[in-house]
């Protein structure tokens, strides 16, 4: 009998938490809604639902493959067999209709499609296509998972400007540090069902340049963001402490050092959008 647990698992919980938190920061940098009003967490809502629906058919669609990997096959629901694949597709398509349906009905029909195109862009393009294909699948597929900042922006206010988009931007560079510092560390796992993650088919040493580079890019995009003194102060520290340990991990080869990038660009992602809205919150 499939639990709670169970559906809410294959939303991908963890990651769903850093979308909401980026769809968060950009209505709070927006403006024109109250943390406390009824239109603020309906996006929050249709935000989960778009999240848990491109995450969920990731999942039904790489069940076989996450069951193969040591990373996966005990975590993911349908890889352990805790889900059947026909309730949870049909779980996984509800969520979906639910995300349109509250973006278009209840805001604007831009914030619905853009919510509709981010989970087919990351469900049948980046899962199906891109990733099976080339070594650069997370840069490229990264996109979706930055996009909570651009939907929220143009649920609020019908438009997309500058700003969600300089989010948008600040995920999408985070995403390969972060994924390819977990993928150094389980590249067995890719190398089994032969996916060609960057460092499969690039080697570890170039995996590690690119960390650093795209490091770089990004502490140089969050900088550009105008926010106040708060975020600037932490932006640049937080920034510092990542490339830190993305030049450490390049001159020392070490595992432990591509865990703890991994371990790290969470709290920085996590610590930069939650100052994000503290510097709104003091502002005001």
């Amino acid at each position: 009998m499939p639990r709670f647990r169970d559906f809410i698992n294959l939303m991908k919980p963890s990651i769903m938490l850093l979308v909401l938190l980026t769809g968060a920061a950009a209505l709070m940098l927006e403006g024109s809604l109250r943390a406390s009003s009824w239109e603020f967490w309906a996006i929050m809502l249709g935000l989960m639902l778009t999240g848990g629906c491109a995450n969920g058919l990731n999942q039904y669609f790489e069940r076989d493959l996450d069951a193969q990997m040591g990373r996966t096959k005990n975590r993911r629901p349908l890889a352990t067999g805790a889900l059947e694949p026909r309730p949870a597709l049909l779980f996984i398509v509800l969520c979906g209709i639910g995300a349109i349906l509250i973006f278009g009905l209840l805001f604007n029909w831009l914030s619905a499609f853009t919510a509709f195109a981010t989970i087919a862009f990351y469900s049948f393009y980046y899962t199906l296509w891109l990733k099976p294909r080339t070594h650069l699948n997370i840069v490229i597929g990264g996109a979706a998972g930055a996009m909570a900042p651009v939907i929220a922006w143009a649920a609020a206010t019908g438009s997309v400007s500058l700003t969600p988009w300089l989010l948008f931007l600040i995920v999408f560079f985070w995403t390969p540090p972060h994924f390819w510092a977990l993928a150094l560390c389980v590249k067995k796992d890719y190398e089994r069902v032969k996916i060609p993650m960057m460092p499969v088919i690039k080697g570890d040493h170039e995996t590690r340049r690119q960390i650093l580079a795209y490091t770089l890019a990004l502490v140089v995009i969050s900088l550009l963001l105008h926010a106040g003194w708060l975020y600037m102060t932490a932006a640049v520290a937080l920034g510092a402490v990542f490339l830190y340990k993305a030049w450490q991990l390049l001159k020392r080869h070490e595992q432990n050092s591509a865990w703890g990038l991994f371990k790290y660009s969470i709290v920085y992602l996590t610590a930069l959008f939650v100052i994000i809205m503290a510097d709104v919150a003091i502002g005001k």
